[in-house]
């Protein structure tokens, strides 16, 4: 949070015509300001005029938790008795161009719609989006230290460390999750673990479905440390792994690979995206590869860029995203292998270093 990227904003407002940002709950606010809102039906909203200072209208108990920066913006709490979208509205003034949290509670956003008729609404990411996306030096610094106390679980997990066979889904779900509160994070942002025919689903709840041999088992998992997020995915293999699964798995290693070493300054998005689909199309299962090879990460576990086909935008210089190709047989089994990469001047920069090689385990 400083004076230069109130400024970026205020340029990027400029550039786009919008005459003011709403930001509500979401990460936008404490990228921004430092605070970040409680998920409450009161309303809290900063509103930050392309022509003025900027007031952050926050429910008068929640206000002890905001920390004054009146360089930057000036504090408005309200009473209970006061109606917070009237105080909006009239900070909004005459401007009529409007940006406003993606991540908004409906109820103020329809709201304030009411009080401002004649208003052009556009979701705050076109401001916001582009910014947050090019990671400053210390929030790179942030994710590596993120991705660090991650790469320490996922160690443990591809060296044995981890049990797996004769347990729940459940039950390993929560030792991740343990592991990564005991490395440092502040939250647990997931602890994805399907196993068997459950690998076969990207995003699968661990329940209670017990961990045998012969199968595999998908780990995805991440958390929140100082602000910032890890995401990382290993799969391993309960015993010896079938001359099919190596197969599969040595085509989604190669297709993981050569996205990483493709996500260079300059490259659309979708141009990454395409070197992984391209590989495990070639390999026999283009069919079974079902979702974005990925997604930016920061203070959110999923934001700018999106690293999907459509997504022209070409890659910066600080850009940090996801590269996370999977196959998944339905039924069956599958596998999914994921890091954490920063476009730098030199090239793509992994942030996870944990062993990509097919893991037998316990």
């Amino acid at each position: 949070m400083t004076q230069a990227r109130f400024d970026r904003v205020r340029r990027r407002l400029d550039d786009l015509g919008v005459d003011a940002l709403l930001l509500s709950i979401g990460a936008d606010l404490p990228w921004l300001t430092g605070y970040t809102a409680m998920p409450l039906p009161r309303l809290t909203m900063l509103v930050l005029p392309a022509d003025r200072d900027a007031t952050l209208v926050v429910p008068r108990l929640e206000a002890p938790r905001v920390t004054p920066h009146p360089e930057l913006f000036a504090i408005r709490p309200w009473d209970e008795t006061e109606d917070p979208v009237a105080i909006v509205a009239e900070l909004v003034a005459r401007r009529r161009s409007l940006a406003i949290s993606n991540r908004a509670w409906a109820a103020p956003l329809l709201a304030l719609q009411a009080s401002l008729p004649d208003a052009k609404w556009q979701p705050a990411s076109i401001v916001t989006g582009p910014l947050r996306a090019a990671k400053e030096a210390g929030e790179i610094v942030a994710l590596r230290k993120a991705a660090a106390a991650a790469d320490n679980v996922a160690t443990a997990l591809v060296e044995g460390e981890i049990e797996l066979v004769g347990r729940t889904e459940a039950a390993v779900s929560r030792e991740i999750s343990d592991r990564l509160i005991e490395q440092g994070n502040q939250h647990v942002n997931f602890a994805i673990v399907g196993s068997g025919p459950n690998a076969a689903s990207p995003h699968h709840d661990a329940g209670e479905r017990v961990i045998g041999p012969g199968e595999s088992v998908v780990c995805d998992f991440g958390g929140t440390f100082d602000g910032y997020c890890s995401d990382i995915t290993r799969t391993v293999f309960t015993g010896e792994p079938p001359a099919e699964f190596r197969d599969l798995y040595t085509v989604l290693e190669q297709a993981q690979a050569e996205a990483v070493g493709a996500a260079c300054a300059g490259i659309p998005a979708e141009d990454v995206d395409a070197v992984a689909r391209r590989i495990i199309t070639e390999g026999g299962y283009g069919g079974n590869f079902v979702h974005r090879t990925g997604h930016g990460i920061g203070m959110e576990e999923h934001e700018d860029p999106f690293i999907v086909a459509g997504n022209c935008e070409r890659l910066v210089v600080g850009n940090a995203f996801s590269i996370e190709p999977g196959i998944y047989i339905e039924g069956k089994w599958g596998a999914r292998i994921e890091d954490i990469v920063v476009v730098t001047d030199y090239g793509p920069d992994p942030l996870n270093t944990v062993d990509h090689s097919l893991a037998w385990v316990r």
